[in-house]
């Protein structure tokens, strides 16, 4: 028997990897993708650890805006030709609200917090507005000319909404729930978004085959960055480091380095790529390729394909789509060469892992709840201990 403990007060989760057996955290951690297949009415469920389509949840016609909740247990889909939002419950991995919005839903984004969810209706010129406890409408902003893409300030205080054929990127204050500042950008841009302090956004521009970079305390570009043909989707990682652009007629993703602004190189994926979502470990980069029916997957820390999964029908997943899940039970797995007890359990200043037999070239991987490595050691005897002073927060 192994354990892997995931408790969210300590924020420590630990994973084993016992000889080359293959391990799975279904409960305690997991990853999941989930992309809108436009054409098949339904979302496909990617685990992100094994890279397999888990399930496939019918959402209704038309999928394709998605954004997920921080905490992980919900997912919004809008149904654009239906004029709904489909609220997805990650536990079941079914659909648990319909909620009925403006014309022509399209993108769309949960707050920081999960209390709204922000919707952009591309054929009204406006903003819903969506309580996540009732699962209603409570308020509809008006913006620019056939909104498309939408994104939320880290601190949740702004709205950044990029008016598609309006030329401008309006700015909503979340306070009043109104139009604090509008700024002029290209024509044809689809989505937007921010970087993880806050001090930015980005913004695709679909015409000019640039990304335009606004500095969000002037509300002014401070830099254009040129990339492939066409792009449509971006997604940052979570340190901001770097920044994935989908270049929708190149086939192919354009990898910006945000510290300097310019193309580190170009990584090429299936047909007509749309959506672009990293891992929230910052780890990998799945991409929806509408014409190839597939996802693409990049390695973060060699920017090449690594995997390809096929999905449904012209997936396009314009948002974010990647969610971390997590509990405070303890999950487990039968491992056939050695079982194990960790005492105490749960976790306090130390703990030790006690092992039935003798171990000789066991990898232990220590990871917190968002997937990423913190220690990677290799172990030789039976008993393994752990002081949480050497840990990070």
């Amino acid at each position: 028997m192994i354990k892997i403990i995931s408790r969210r007060k300590k924020q420590l989760t630990i994973v084993f990897f016992i000889s080359l057996h293959f391990f799975y955290c279904a409960k305690g951690f997991a990853q999941s993708a989930y992309i809108t297949n436009e054409n098949d009415s339904t979302v496909s469920v990617i685990n992100v650890l094994t890279n397999t389509v888990s399930a496939t949840i019918p959402v209704g016609p038309t999928p394709e805006g998605v954004s997920v909740s921080p905490d992980g247990s919900k997912v919004y889909v809008t149904n654009w030709s239906a004029n709904t939002i489909k609220v997805i419950n990650t536990a079941t991995n079914t659909v648990s609200a319909t909620i009925a919005v403006g014309h022509v839903p399209y993108g769309l984004c949960v707050s920081p917090d999960g209390s709204k969810v922000y919707v952009a209706l591309y054929n009204d010129n406006a903003i819903n507005v969506i309580n996540t406890a009732t699962n209603t409408v409570i308020d509809t902003i008006a913006v620019g000319t056939f909104p498309y893409g939408v994104t939320v300030s880290p601190d949740g205080s702004k709205v950044y909404v990029t008016n598609n054929y309006g030329s401008t990127v309006s700015v909503i204050n979340t306070v009043t729930n109104t139009v604090s500042a509008t700024i002029t950008v290209g024509a044809e841009h689809w989505r937007v978004v921010s970087s993880p302090d806050g001090s930015k956004i980005y913004v695709a521009d679909y015409n000019q085959n640039r990304v335009h970079v606004i500095s969000t305390a002037t509300n002014t570009i401070i830099d254009s960055i040129t990339v492939g043909t066409f792009p449509l989707s971006l997604s940052i990682t979570p340190d901001g480091s770097k920044l994935y652009v989908t270049n929708n007629n190149s086939n192919n993703v354009s990898v910006i380095n945000t510290t300097n602004n310019s193309v580190s190189t170009t990584v090429a994926v299936g047909s007509a790529p749309w959506g672009i979502s990293v891992s929230p470990d910052g780890s990998k980069v799945y991409v929806a390729n509408t014409h190839s029916n597939m996802v693409s997957v990049i390695s973060t820390l060699t920017d090449m394909v690594i995997d390809t999964i096929t999905v449904g029908h012209f997936p396009i997943a314009f948002g974010n789509f990647i969610i971390t899940q997590s509990n405070e039970s303890i999950a487990s797995l039968n491992i056939e060469t050695s079982s194990i007890d960790i005492l105490p359990n749960p976790f306090t200043k130390e703990t030790a892992i006690y092992f039935n037999t003798m171990q000789e070239n066991t990898i232990i991987k220590i990871m917190d709840l968002a997937g990423k490595e913190i220690k990677v050691e290799n172990f030789t005897g039976k008993q393994y201990q752990i002081e949480k002073g050497e840990m990070q927060a």
